[in-house]
């Protein structure tokens, strides 16, 4: 593999720059699809006259198409060469888009968002490896904060973003958007970024990719319909879980086993790199599970519109932008592992805050906890991306930066998962709580009737009552959802002990 080294020169100091600039706008184009088609997805289902189980596929085809194909970054590129594949990804991704966009139909825009997918799965991973390999390794810890703004900042500014094209425009333009975004990048790629050696001595692994892409489509398909189907009640569920769980099975055997591997093992003997998939998968889960919370409980429970739900959220993309750029000042003064468990500690408090919240909480409660919890994911990312490619084997960095992406992927789609039914579940159980203590011999309920004028003996008074309690249990539901991914923060902070930090010698 060549490396772009930097020099004191001027003009090495130009193409540096530039490269960085290129491969962040495709990082920040293909991150913000991630979230930005989500706020769309009502005024397409009207667009096309489809049920809302129908129009659900135009996230699930992409998700699912980008998550088997990433995997594939690291051979593609070995084989056609990392400047090349990088280009044609763009080049894809753009024309994808624009097809999505003037879509005529609910088959077309699935069609089309398969093929986003496609494009758009290598092009975090291989943003990331160009800038691990364009600087050197002391400067890794402020390229990956640069990236970082990038990947994290993208999926939680898209629904603002989302909002404001679709409200004022039209949600067309949440797929447009990308076109200006790649055309730079593509000039900027093709201009600075030098080719890498091609390997065409490397041979495909056809059957561990199809055992992958099995474990992995199943999987992802599993999360995503699993709520709408009620999980293991339905068949397709049951199959696709049998397909993710054999899938995978197969796949470690058979990658323990061959001679050439499509995921080469011996990358996670680096004990670096190993706890670091873990601690981003964690970060996966964190991610992206609060921005799936918060905008349902601020709509359905606190009455704000979708216009203010994205002005109040996006503070805490903000907060993230501006921890990472601390982070990359820090990066190499301070012990990693600090930076991380301070980070850790910033979300367990912002989500205990959280579980603090009810229907009266102000915009500003909801505005600097979620700063708070922006800033900690900042902190958190930029060292995790730096310590685990910081003892790894450069050949594996292609290969390794599409595991990272896919890991972090897979973790923010389970636990939306969980936290979505673990919600649905707990307002089920709170309602029924809460209706044991709905009798007539209650003090409560007869405080309630003389000072609203409530009476449960009315059809009138009974929807209103019912109305309450399902408020009630819902608001209990959601802050139960944040006790919970406040546990789960908690229980990652030993995991900074696992991590090896070398000193630089004076």
């Amino acid at each position: 593999m060549t490396t772009t080294t930097i020099s004191n020169s001027g003009s090495k100091t130009t193409n540096y720059v530039m490269i960085t600039l290129s491969v962040m706008l495709a990082t920040i184009m293909q991150a913000l699809d991630t979230t930005i088609a989500n706020v769309a997805l009502p005024h397409m289902k009207g667009a096309m006259g489809t049920t809302q189980d129908q129009i659900s596929w135009v996230l699930t085809s992409y998700i699912v198409a980008a998550a088997i194909c990433m995997p594939l970054t690291g051979f593609v590129a070995s084989r056609i060469g990392r400047k090349r594949l990088f280009m044609w990804s763009v080049v894809g991704f753009t024309v994808a888009s624009i097809l999505c966009g003037a879509a005529q139909s609910l088959n077309q825009i699935v069609l089309f968002r398969l093929l986003q997918g496609v494009f758009g799965a290598s092009l975090v991973p291989l943003s990331q490896s160009v800038l691990l390999d364009t600087y050197p390794k002391e400067k890794h810890g402020s390229a990956m904060a640069m990236w970082g703004v990038g990947v994290m900042v993208g999926p939680i500014l898209g629904p603002y973003l989302g909002g404001i094209l679709t409200e004022y425009y039209s949600w067309r333009w949440v797929f447009y958007i990308n076109v200006p975004f790649g055309i730079i990048a593509w000039f900027g790629i093709g201009t600075f970024l030098e080719e890498t050696k091609i390997d065409k001595a490397r041979k495909f692994d056809l059957y561990g990719f199809a055992l992958l892409a099995a474990a992995i489509g199943g999987l992802q398909m599993m999360l995503d319909r699993g709520q709408s189907q009620n999980w293991f009640d339905s068949p397709e569920i049951v199959i696709e879980g049998m397909l993710a769980v054999l899938g995978g099975y197969m796949f470690l055997v058979h990658i323990f086993n061959h001679s050439h591997p499509f995921i080469d093992p011996h990358m996670f003997k680096d004990r670096n790199f190993s706890v670091g998939m873990i601690f981003i998968f964690i970060v996966g889960v964190i991610l992206l599970t609060t921005m799936s919370l918060l905008p349902p409980f601020m709509q359905s429970l606190m009455g704000y519109p979708v216009i203010s739900v994205g002005s109040v959220l996006a503070p805490r993309g903000f907060g993230t932008m501006g921890a990472m750029l601390i982070v990359g000042r820090l990066s190499g003064k301070v012990d990693p592992r600090y930076l991380i468990a301070f980070g850790l500690s910033l979300v367990t408090f912002s989500l205990w805050k959280m579980t603090q919240f009810t229907t009266d909480s102000t915009s500003f409660d909801i505005i600097w906890t979620g700063m708070v919890q922006g800033s900690g994911l900042g902190f958190l990312f930029v060292p995790i991306s730096a310590v685990t490619f910081s003892t790894i084997d450069p050949k594996y960095r292609n290969e390794g930066t599409a595991m990272f992406s896919l890991l972090r992927n897979i973790g923010s789609s389970i636990g939306i998962s969980v936290v979505t039914t673990y919600l649905a579940q707990r307002i089920q159980i709170n309602h029924a709580v809460f209706s044991e203590y709905i009798t007539p011999f209650s003090l409560g309920l007869k405080l309630a009737e003389e000072k609203a004028a409530l009476s449960i003996h009315s059809t009138k008074g009974l929807v209103v009552l019912d109305n309450l309690v399902n408020q009630q249990a819902a608001t209990l539901g959601y802050l139960q959802d944040f006790r919970m991914m406040m546990w789960v923060t908690i229980c990652a902070i030993p995991m900074v002990f696992l991590i090896q930090h070398k000193r630089r010698k004076a």
